[in-house]
């Protein structure tokens, strides 16, 4: 599942299509996407307002808060809409510059730039989706349940989120509303970097290792965005690119294998419903 450093390369990727006009929208499949603006009962069905797809807007800034990136754009009376994109497990965005989308099976939306380049998203397993708001504060509570972004979290930061939690540190670090972007990845990863096991209870935590907790997660995922994210499976960049993170990983899915550091096998067990790979000397 793309984490923050996949959607925030997707992020820099769209960076070439801001102060473009969106001009066209192919909705190919309209149950991924949430139209919030409309008053629709279920907001994956109706008509969509195209308006609402951006058409007729330019775009005119890329957000991101943890994994959900959001499109801004601005019609010609200056109203200020947001499209927001969710990856779930093997979302792909795209900007495509050719005749032809290449693998345009899984392509569900598609929106034309006024300069005949398109942005594509493609889900083929369907956990992400698009959703469309009409304002700032629409985006906000959209966003509410979020906890600081992972990429600046500061050690005062994760202290108050992680309170006095009786949760091993592994299944909080997952928790979107403790910390936005991290996920099963970059969670060990962080973990072995700052030498803490991950069935470490939040509360038996000192200061001090919540605060190299929060450098260390910032360190891991600026490291991985400058690899342009990990790519396991399905993940790929604007460009179709794949990243190359995982080739510097040192826990997360090597158990079994030697830690590079001091040579002891790795261990995995399941936390939060996830496998949790560690070091039992570097992380004891």
């Amino acid at each position: 599942m793309p984490e923050l450093p996949e959607v925030e390369t997707v992020r820099r990727g769209l960076e070439p299509i801001l102060d473009h006009a969106i001009v066209a929208c192919d909705v190919r499949r309209r149950d991924v996407i949430r139209d919030r603006c409309g008053d629709h009962p279920n907001p994956r069905r109706g008509r969509i307002d195209q308006c609402s797809l951006g058409i007729g807007s330019r775009v005119i800034g890329l957000e991101r808060l943890g994994k959900q990136l959001a499109l801004v754009i601005e019609d010609d009376e200056h109203r200020v809409r947001f499209i927001v994109i969710q990856l779930g497990m093997s979302g792909q965005v795209s900007l495509i510059d050719t005749p032809r989308i290449p693998d345009a099976k899984h392509v569900h939306v598609v929106w034309t730039l006024d300069d005949t380049r398109r942005v594509c998203f493609r889900d083929a397993r369907r956990f992400g989706g698009v959703t469309l708001l009409n304002d700032r504060d629409a985006l906000n509570e959209c966003w509410s349940s979020l906890g600081p972004d992972a990429l600046t979290i500061t050690g005062a930061q994760l202290r108050d989120r992680l309170g006095s939690s009786a949760r091993m540190i592994k299944a909080a670090l997952l928790d979107q509303g403790v910390l936005a972007g991290v996920g099963n990845i970059y969670a060990d990863e962080a973990l072995y970097r700052a030498g803490i096991d991950p069935r470490t209870r939040c509360d038996a935590l000192s200061g001090s290792q919540i605060t190299d907790l929060a450098r260390c997660t910032r360190e891991v995922l600026r490291a991985a965005v400058r690899a342009r994210g990990s790519t396991l499976r399905d993940y790929r960049d604007t460009s179709d690119q794949p990243g190359s993170a995982q080739l510097h990983h040192r826990v997360y899915g090597r158990a079994g294998q030697a830690c590079s550091k001091c040579g002891s096998t790795i261990e995995s067990t399941q936390i939060a419903q996830r496998t949790t790979c560690w070091c039992p000397i570097c992380q004891c």
